[in-house]
């Protein structure tokens, strides 16, 4: 696998300014970035005053002086994916998204997507031309290439998949592998996932990995916060005592979509998981569940703690256990299992002494929050990608109650938040 010789999870260079940042967003072609024509520091106070808002209110509320600093991201460059719906003709492919009428607006120039994506999306273009991969078209129901899916790592390493309607076209995409590794030198994983069924759904069930690896490498490095985690640098700010944290991110799997916010969330779990240890001599019981390709897990694990990582993703999970080796981590100290993480019960068993969960937009759910509530458990970091779900599962918790919480902007220009709280139990 081709890796860079620098790692970089921001720009260097001055962004422009939010006005003059996309023509697609000013002639409202594309819709995706609502808040693009507001200075981002606006966007983020107002995000913050928001969501501070809606978690006072709810039933077991977050205190005002329970927030800390917001941890702001890069204006532009910041996307480490690319999603894009192949219309057009496979003469004349257009990479983005459907617009009105179903007609495709090509973002082939997105502003956010990371160099490396942007580089690479013309090289990929041609390559549907040179194999004739009919887009899909969705009125109609016919066609072979449906999606584009680009992920680039930390280092500039790629992740590309094809999403086909069928089998087709995957030995044309064999054949075309040396070529593009030879037009994209950092290209680690290729495949093509089949997605046979008309349905709003983009992946398929079937991926058919064309390469020597299925996974990416995304190498990040966790800033060392000031104070307890309370005010971490921005996004792409060196600080002396980072820490690494390589993760594999297998073809069909979750990984968080602003790489250096990540890394700042992470962090972020660790200062604040470091504050208390204190279990009488022996390791502590960390519970991460949701763990995805263990980024919380892992970001926690070291002396004195043995993390279970939980996760329904079976791929996920080969990569949380291949990263937890080649961290070089023992054993006992990371262990990592395939399961449905709603179903477990805190309480069956010796309690976690530090349960993390990171659920989907859905949250935990009431049956998962009342297990929670009745379990040992002293302590809970909650990561949510939903406010809203967030304030129903606190209700469900109250003698959990919220002592830190940090807004992150993994999603800067829009209204989705990302927000890490952390829960003590009352006594």
């Amino acid at each position: 696998m081709a890796h860079a010789r620098t790692h970089s999870s921001a720009p260097t260079a001055q962004a422009p300014s939010a006005a003059s940042l996309c023509a697609l967003h000013e002639d409202a072609t594309c819709r995706s970035c609502p808040h693009l024509s507001t200075p981002l520091p606006a966007q983020l106070a107002h995000k913050q005053a928001r969501i501070a808002a809606l978690l006072a209110d709810g039933a077991n509320p977050v205190p005002a002086d329970a927030w800390q600093e917001p941890a702001a991201s890069a204006p532009a460059r910041f996307r480490n994916k690319a999603k894009m719906v192949v219309s057009g003709t496979a003469a004349a492919p257009v990479l983005g998204v459907l617009g009105r009428g179903g007609r495709g607006v090509d973002l082939r120039e997105c502003p956010l997507h990371m160099p490396q994506i942007e580089a690479a999306l013309p090289v990929l273009a041609r390559t549907i031309t040179a194999l004739g991969l009919t887009p899909y078209d969705v009125p109609a129901r016919r066609g072979e290439l449906k999606h584009l899916l680009v992920t680039a790592s930390p280092d500039g390493d790629l992740m590309v998949r094809f999403v086909l309607r069928s089998r087709r076209h995957v030995e044309d995409l064999r054949a075309a592998l040396p070529g593009l590794q030879q037009d994209l030198p950092t290209l680690a994983v290729l495949s093509a996932n089949i997605q046979p069924v008309h349905q709003a759904i983009i992946e398929g069930p079937e991926e058919v990995v064309l390469t020597d690896t299925d996974r990416l490498l995304m190498r990040l490095r966790l800033p060392a916060p000031a104070d307890g985690g309370a005010r971490a640098p921005v996004a792409g700010a060196a600080r002396a005592g980072a820490r690494e944290l390589p993760l594999y991110l297998p073809t069909r799997s979750f990984f968080q979509t602003n790489t250096a916010i990540a890394e700042q969330l992470y962090a972020t779990a660790r200062a604040w998981a470091d504050t208390d240890t204190g279990t009488a001599g022996r390791p502590q019981r960390v519970w991460d569940l949701f763990c995805g390709v263990g980024g919380f897990a892992l970001a926690l694990a070291g002396p004195g703690r043995a993390v279970r990582g939980v996760e329904v993703s079976a791929a996920a999970i080969d990569g949380a256990r291949a990263a937890a080796r080649l961290m070089k981590l023992p054993a006992e100290s990371a262990r990592f299992e395939a399961g449905d993480a709603s179903v477990l019960d805190p309480g069956a068993g010796p309690a976690p002494d530090l349960l993390v969960v990171n659920p989907p937009r859905r949250g935990i759910g009431a049956e998962l929050a009342g297990r929670i509530e009745a379990s040992g458990a002293e302590r809970v970091l909650y990561s949510s990608c939903n406010p809203g779900s967030l304030v129903a599962d606190l209700a469900r918790m109250p003698s959990l109650r919220v002592r830190r919480a940090r807004l992150f902007d993994m999603f800067p220009h829009t209204d989705h938040a990302e927000v890490l709280v952390s829960l003590r139990r009352d006594r």
